[in-house]
């Protein structure tokens, strides 16, 4: 099936993006890596009238560490976080999300910024930037403003961010040197979307206690959601076997599953509770090195 008709703009700056969107309304679309949005629109599940392709736009490009936090611009790619020294040891949940994006083809083109804004439950960025502590940076009629991401996600598909707003980056956090993080996905086969999986971040303060935990779940709720009881549980204990076996227990008691052709409602909370205690410990070891 061939998408709908539409016109194509290509702006060359955010504001010229923004002030686009404003006119159009719903019928425009950001146009970015385009690896969710053009199958939607071959599949006429999308029609808009109007593509604002913002692959000009240079302010959005790159990746770096800023004054404490790391941005993300909106046309950072898969492959680019797959490739990135800056992702490693304290971005370490980023860093091992990455190469389970999807396949090659897609984390060629495909970039982080546009598949949080797709807000598909099954994304595996949405799971590891929650349990990092991103944020999202939209700009939009009125100026910027920051959303926590964990605010960011109201149902399948469905974001706060308004029609005439353009995400320019996400904001990730500096966690300090003493942090480790893990992304834990089980998939049918390489490629496909995550019957379940679990991004986990652990930070420790100077005595070894834990002073921050991230925990993040895929594919078992209505979005990306955050294991908050999990987290509370870790902060200020001692890492340690009983401690993220209890954490692992109540993650899995915090999700919501449903049972499809992936598995049963008590299989995918098994194997939450699985790779959170797993991560948990990975994390907490990689932060300790």
């Amino acid at each position: 099936m061939y998408p709908s008709r539409f016109d194509y703009v290509v702006p060359q700056s955010v504001g010229e993006a923004v002030s686009l969107l404003a006119e159009h309304g719903d019928e425009g679309k950001v146009l970015a890596g385009g690896q969710s949005l053009i199958p939607l629109m071959k599949l006429r599940f999308a029609s808009p009238g109007v593509l604002v392709d913002v692959n000009r736009i240079v302010e959005l490009e790159g990746m770096s560490q800023e004054d404490g936090y790391l941005r993300i611009g909106a046309l950072v790619r898969h492959k680019e976080c797959e490739k990135s020294e800056l992702l490693r040891g304290r971005y370490g949940v980023l860093g091992t999300a990455a190469p389970q994006i999807s396949d090659p083809i897609v984390r060629n083109l495909g970039t982080v910024c546009g598949s949080v804004v797709h807000a598909d439950p099954q994304g595996d960025w949405g799971s590891a930037l929650l349990a990092a502590g991103a944020r999202v940076v939209a700009q939009g009629p009125s100026g910027p403003r920051e959303i926590p991401l964990s605010e960011f996600f109201v149902g399948p598909f469905t974001t706060t961010l308004e029609p005439t707003e353009v995400v320019t980056e996400i904001r990730v956090p500096d966690p300090g040197p003493r942090t480790g993080g893990s992304y834990l996905k089980l998939e049918r086969k390489i490629g496909d979307f995550a019957t379940a999986a679990v991004g986990v971040q652990v930070e420790l303060d100077g005595g070894g206690k834990i002073a921050r935990a991230g925990i993040a779940l895929t594919a078992v709720g209505a979005t990306n959601l955050r294991a908050e009881k999990a987290e509370q549980s870790l902060a200020g204990a001692t890492p340690g076997d009983d401690v993220f076996a209890e954490a692992a227990r109540l993650a899995a008691d915090e999700c919501d599953p449903q049972a499809d052709h992936r598995g049963t409602v008590e299989y995918k909370r098994n194997v939450i509770r699985v790779f959170v205690e797993r991560g948990l410990k990975a994390a907490a070891a990689s932060a300790a090195s």
